[in-house]
């Protein structure tokens, strides 16, 4: 008995091995994939506008190993796994007749806004496949989620899964519909008309003036109920919905500055951290029952998003940094100096690797909490 004891904790054991050994490749996959994205996205604006890309490296130097070579491109992995880079023809040199550094402004805003602006696409793109999972809301329909036991709602027999057709001689076209009709009916006996396996019923419940903290006047907690849709039709969704991510990423440190969110909320994550986040939201997606891969691609929008915002933000360095540097040459017709822009950058690079180093050894001495 010892003996299969033992046995059945070594399969175990190396059950959870595999699993963790398979989560590993999934997510470094994934990882680079959005690398490999958002430099494809320069890649491509380059090719396109005519300057020619020297290496496409994932990684940062020094270069590990040359892949392959094609079309005049160097394709290499390098030692430092901290993302990825596209060097262009004197990407730093004005000097370089065709390269980088002598192509009008507008072409080099151009290339620098394509990475952030291809990690923005794929946002869109899982959003949209979010959405076709699980179905496109229908906003001028209410549908009750869960009913609180005890509440007027149960009292009366409604149920999760009842459509709200009426409130008294209101019809229902929305949320915001409902809401104001039970409150403008808080004490008094009102009138629900439902739709329950294709038949209407109605029933009679009085809204309570002051319901217990967290529940509403009737009791139910309720939603726009949902029809199938294509990933091709979601797509303006997942336009709006990485507009609202973005918004959200971005008004962060303002709502914290005003005291309307706490500053433990968000941190920056290294590898580990996000790593611990992504083993996180598949086993939600088992406890909570929650339609299959709806959570990772959700995560995965979150990555894609953060680096596209990230690198837009005006940061030496970053495509931002680059960015904000062509704006007096487009605006006033002149250049800063490519010699003190260099430097800028050179110097702000290197802040930005050892702020990513410290981010990844922060994820190891103070892990992530997870809620």
């Amino acid at each position: 008995s010892q003996v299969r004891e033992k046995e059945s904790v070594l399969i175990l054991q190396v059950k959870m091995n595999a699993s963790l050994i398979i989560d590993i490749a999934q997510f470094v996959g994934a990882l680079a994939a959005l690398i490999i994205i958002h430099e494809l996205g320069h890649f491509t604006a380059a090719r396109l506008l005519g300057v020619e890309v020297e290496e496409f490296g994932l990684g940062f130097p020094p270069r590990a190993v040359t892949l392959f070579q094609a079309g005049g491109t160097r394709y290499s992995l390098n030692w430092l796994p901290l993302g990825g880079f596209v060097r262009l023809k004197g990407e730093n040199d004005p000097d370089v007749p065709g390269g980088f550094a002598t192509a009008n402004p507008w072409t080099r805003f151009a290339i620098l806004s394509a990475g952030p602006f291809a990690n923005l696409l794929v946002g869109v793109v899982l959003y949209a496949m979010i959405i076709n999972r699980l179905g496109a809301p229908v906003p001028d329909q209410v549908q009750v989620i869960e009913v609180v036991p005890g509440s007027p709602a149960e009292q009366a027999g409604l149920l999760p899964g009842d459509l709200i057709m009426q409130v008294n001689e209101t019809e229902i076209d929305g949320t915001e519909s409902i809401h104001n009709a039970i409150y403008d009916n808080l004490g008094e006996t009102t009138q629900i008309t439902y739709l329950r396996d294709g038949q209407t019923e109605t029933v009679v419940l009085v809204p309570r003036p002051d319901p217990p903290e967290g529940e509403g006047a009737i009791g139910i907690v309720m939603s726009n109920p949902t029809e199938p849709v294509s990933v091709i039709a979601a797509l303006p969704a997942g336009v709006g919905a990485v507009y609202q991510h973005s918004e959200t990423l971005l008004t962060f440190p303002v709502k914290i500055i005003q005291g309307e969110m706490e500053a433990s909320e968000g941190r920056l994550l290294g590898f580990k951290g996000m790593f611990d986040v992504y083993q996180a939201v598949q086993e939600t997606e088992v406890e909570q029952n929650i339609p299959s891969g709806v959570n990772v691609l959700g995560f995965f929008a979150t990555l894609t998003i953060s680096f596209g915002i990230l690198n837009l933000l005006p940061i030496p360095a970053l495509d931002g940094g680059r960015i904000v540097f062509t704006l007096p040459e487009i605006i006033l017709g002149r250049r800063v100096p490519p010699k003190y822009e260099n430097a800028i950058h050179l110097v702000s690079l290197a802040l930005l690797l050892m702020l990513l180093l410290f981010v990844n050894l922060q994820d190891f001495l103070n892990p992530i909490s997870l809620p």
